[in-house]
């Protein structure tokens, strides 16, 4: 597939002289014929000084377990979800905004010396979910398109880069569904090849008029393609908004984290950290509204058969994002191929709960327990300090948490016995 990639960017390499009368290419269209935008400078983020200490200073309140310890990694602004290169030569970092960030620790001291942004010659909408497959393709999800960009960790050293359409602008969801709300992608690179792609649906409760159309694009779930974009098919329904998800790296199976819905309390309804084994499987909204509790638009009708339910419960309105199966062996055995995940913490809840890093250990029947495993960024008054998005391992065996709120990454290390 990735041959056959290739293949038509040489076809239109020797085809670019015939189309010299055609109209000015924009700039994907420049980078897939890797002809210069002419672009050449970058944002650079500067890494010392008042505010990167502001961030150490708040960090020393977080508490992780015996052994480990958390430390600054990189100023990133409006940091999101991350991908690490295979060659740990750089991370990539979405945002909810118009950059995605390349963060290079050059000296390998395990902090980042260089955080610029990536392909500044292209504009970005909503570039919140990078992934990497194992080869070294770097695909980014935006709020309506999904590009390709082989060889990321050898371009990303220019402001041009060679970049493709996996999925063209508007044709990741219909353009009229395009919202602000519930719109930041997130994608994996499964067992079998494909790419998976989260499509959060925009409302609180998604109304009925809805559900047809939702249900045939795949929005309130989850789709797969190849990575050439063909083959495009719904692989799991009934999601409020999922912005995390990651495969068993045993089993293969499919874990990914749901928000529930908001203006039912402060204590209802629960967060969750789902288990899919089969494609096809529905996971309840808009019927629930997160674990068994019903929805008030929808208590009075039938719901779907088979609604599989949480693997985990989460508290209420904590906001459970970005997750990660460890597969490093810096840790101790117990977290081995056990989910790192981020609560980011939501606006609704009248004391507010979150902001830390948990942890969800996984038996060999699939039975999963949650415990918190990095926290302290909610102080005394009950003011957010930061607000974790995401988790990601380096090649170390440590792992990256982002921060959108400090616009950070922290890297947290285990030195103990």
């Amino acid at each position: 597939m990735k041959r056959a990639l290739f293949a038509g960017v040489c076809l239109f390499a020797m085809t670019g002289l015939a189309q010299a009368q055609a109209p000015v290419p924009d700039n994907l269209e420049k980078l897939s014929n890797f002809q210069s935008t002419g672009t050449t400078e970058f944002t650079f983020i500067e890494q010392s000084g008042d505010y990167a200490d502001g961030i150490r200073k708040t960090l020393e309140q977080i508490t992780v377990p015996d052994g480990f310890k958390i430390e600054l990694y990189a100023v990133v602004p409006d940091a999101r979800h991350m991908a690490v290169g295979p060659q740990g030569i750089v991370t990539f970092v979405g945002t909810r905004k118009d950059k995605v960030w390349s963060v290079t620790d050059r000296n390998k001291d395990r902090v980042a010396d260089e955080v610029k942004d990536f392909a500044p010659s292209l504009k970005f909408a909503i570039p919140n979910g990078p992934c990497f497959s194992r080869d070294g393709f770097l695909y980014i999800a935006e709020q309506n398109r999904v590009l390709v960009y082989p060889a990321a960790e050898f371009f990303y050293e220019s402001p041009d880069v060679a970049a493709f359409n996996v999925v063209k602008q508007g044709e990741l969801i219909p353009p009229a569904e395009e919202s602000y709300n519930h719109t930041a992608r997130v994608c994996k690179i499964g067992p079998d090849g494909k790419i998976y792609i989260s499509l959060g649906q925009p409302f609180n409760v998604a109304p009925p008029e809805k559900l047809e159309l939702y249900d045939e694009v795949g929005i309130g779930g989850m789709i797969r393609m190849n990575t050439d974009g063909t083959d495009r098919e719904v692989y799991t329904r009934g999601i409020r908004n999922s912005v995390g998800h990651d495969f068993h790296p045993v089993t293969g199976e499919l874990w990914f984290t749901d928000n529930q819905v908001d203006g039912m309390g402060d204590d209802i309804p629960p967060g969750e950290i789902n288990r899919q084994t089969a494609m096809g499987q529905h996971f309840g909204a808009p019927w629930y509204g997160g674990g068994d509790v019903r929805t008030n638009e929808y208590k009075d009708q039938e719901p779907p058969a088979d609604v599989v339910f949480p693997a985990v419960e989460t508290i209420a309105h904590a906001a459970d994002l970005g997750m990660h199966f460890y597969t490093g062996n810096q840790f101790p055995a117990k977290y081995k191929n056990a989910i790192f995940s981020a609560q980011h913490g939501s606006w609704n809840r009248t004391t507010p709960v979150g902001a830390r890093v948990m942890v969800t250990f996984i038996d060999d029947e699939g039975n999963a327990k949650i415990e918190p495993f990095a926290e302290g960024w909610i102080d005394e008054n009950g003011e957010y300090l930061g607000r974790p998005v995401d988790v990601a391992q380096l090649r170390d065996g440590s792992i990256l948490v982002s921060d959108d709120l400090a616009g950070a990454l922290y890297r947290i290390s285990y030195e103990g016995n």
